[in-house]
């Protein structure tokens, strides 16, 4: 039998970490102690250049506890004011936790509607990327405060699955109440087996799944199922581990009960195999100058750009070809079919005068195009 190697935080280069509200949160209220516990463990993977990215939970479980709102289901117009009164409070804890150790938190609000649409997809990539640049970590909840539930994720274990795609994570850790995925609920049948290492989802393990055991988180096994599904297939390996214990991450690193399920390839080809499987919606012709630079593993700038064909908008895939219109490749452009055709030729300090507000440098960025 092949013997499977598990990943280790150690070997992250870019790790989301989700931390359920049963985490933060207790009937007490916030749980300082295991935050400032955490904190340390996140200095500690900065320190070692690893990015690092939180999904928190808990801004509802905070706000309703202000607000007096007891226990139990809420109305959403109740969710969304306890969501507002607690994300302030959420934040300013983890601010409070990460700030001694020197490390900046940034917030970051999102909802379905910001990955499912490919311009403000772009646009939260490009605010994650610049705040990672900058050595920040970012806490990004689900924005409450407006979400539906026609637009809301439901669950932050889905959440964090499209951040750590949308950053392209190489490993993502979920950590909740369970220490990983059990042939049947441990907790109702004593011949419950734990599963260490998962190297490819099957019906009979989606099968495996249970309900949420927790009073205040809403995720249970399924949307943790669905969550390792998405990432995998984006070449994110996924952690389900015990977060009780009081340095949670230092515990997984150093072999913790854990379930990992194993990626399929490495974040950037998944996402170029994604990027180049899209129906183009334009063509770009672009110049000799802008074919060197591109095959130099360079941005698509508006001054090697010659000819716009086609109709688009910001975050649509287009075609990119030379100047003998041999194909290039393909990307998710930055800018309108009508903006691009302004900009075309011009260099990029130009482009503010020319579109009269701030923009981005490159037409094309790198991250976001495939060139064969």
């Amino acid at each position: 039998m092949e013997t499977l190697t598990l990943p280790n935080l150690s070997c992250a280069k870019r790790l989301v970490v989700k931390i359920g509200s049963a985490l933060l949160v207790d009937q007490d209220g916030l749980r300082e102690g295991w935050l400032q516990g955490l904190a340390k463990d996140v200095a500690e993977l900065r320190a070692r250049g690893t990015g690092v990215v939180i999904v928190s939970s808990g801004s509802i479980a905070l706000g309703r506890r202000v607000l007096g709102l007891g226990t139990g289901a809420l109305p959403l117009e109740q969710s969304q004011a306890a969501a507002a009164v607690g994300q302030i409070r959420l934040a300013r804890a983890y601010e409070q936790a990460l700030g001694p150790h020197g490390v900046i938190t940034a917030q970051v609000l999102v909802t379905l509607e910001d990955t499912a649409d490919r311009r403000r997809y772009l646009n939260a990539r490009a605010t994650l990327e610049t705040l990672m640049s900058l050595g920040t970590v970012p806490i990004v909840n689900e924005n409450d405060t407006v979400a539906t539930d026609e637009i809301r994720f439901g669950d932050n274990d889905r959440l964090a699955a499209q951040i750590a795609v949308t950053i392209g994570a190489d490993q993502l850790v979920l950590l909740s109440d369970v220490d990983g995925l059990y042939t049947a609920n441990p907790k109702t049948d004593s011949s419950a087996r734990h599963l260490p290492v998962i190297a490819h989802i099957t019906p009979e393990i989606e099968a495996m799944a249970g309900d949420p055991v927790s009073g205040l988180s809403k995720g249970g096994m399924k949307t943790k199922l669905m969550a390792a599904k998405t990432a995998v297939a984006a070449g994110c390996a996924l952690a389900i581990g015990e977060g009780f214990v009081e340095r949670p991450l230092s515990a997984l690193q150093s072999g913790a009960r854990s379930t990992w399920f194993l990626p399929e390839g490495d974040p950037q080809a998944a996402r170029k195999r994604w990027i180049g499987a899209m129906k183009s919606r334009g063509e770009l012709f672009v110049d000799a100058g802008a074919v060197a630079a591109l095959h130099s593993g360079k941005s698509l700038l508006p001054a090697g750009v010659t000819k716009i064909v086609g109709r688009f908008g910001r975050g649509e895939p287009v075609t990119i070809a030379g100047p003998d219109r041999a194909i290039l490749g393909k990307g998710l452009v930055r800018y309108t079919a009508e903006e691009a055709r302004q900009i075309a030729g011009h260099r990029s300090g130009e482009i503010e005068a020319i579109l009269g507000s701030p923009a981005r440098a490159a037409l094309i960025h790198r991250d976001d195009m495939v060139v064969g």
